[in-house]
């Protein structure tokens, strides 16, 4: 199972991670903190890999980020990465995000879904699945989108080091 030290999006921002990581349980989703960055590039050559692209200040984001972590525990084969957009600049800067919450999902790398997901549990677990399927189609996404995967490895490489 993976788990991370840290949590997702605190309602005050001026509460930093490490704060939030000592008040709240652990998630089982990865963030691009070098403290995950060994799971993660272990982990990134899971078949399928969900990244959730939110911001710190989004409500809906907040809300999205229990649901997220339910979603990871009920997939412990995929790999479930939360990325803020503007935190994680360096990796999802250029990524052009119209609305929260917003997915990018890759099955072997390659990207089969990248779009404005409902926060509902439900809808998002079926999404997941039908995704997680063999027979799910390469989508054409925008060269960040595509190269996201790349990044988070080449991320996990330099934090790790």
């Amino acid at each position: 199972m993976i788990t991370s030290p840290l949590v997702p999006a605190s309602a005050d921002p001026s509460v930093q991670n490490s704060d939030l990581a000592q008040a709240q349980p652990m998630n089982h989703f990865l963030t691009s903190s070098d403290s995950d960055a060994a799971l993660l590039g272990e982990r990134l050559s899971a078949s399928l890999l969900v990244v959730g692209l939110c911001a710190q200040w989004c409500s809906t984001c907040r809300e999205f980020a229990p649901l997220f972590n339910e979603l990871a525990m009920a997939h412990p084969g995929a790999t479930f990465v939360w990325l803020d957009v503007e935190d994680d600049s360096e990796l999802a800067g250029e990524i052009d995000v119209d609305n929260f919450p917003t997915l990018a999902v890759y099955r072997d790398g390659l990207p089969v879904h990248f779009g404005i997901s409902l926060p509902q549990l439900p809808v998002v677990a079926r999404l997941i699945g039908a995704l997680a399927q063999a027979e799910a189609r390469v989508v054409d996404v925008a060269r960040p989108v595509r190269e996201l995967p790349a990044l988070l490895a080449q991320h996990a490489r330099s934090a790790s080091a």
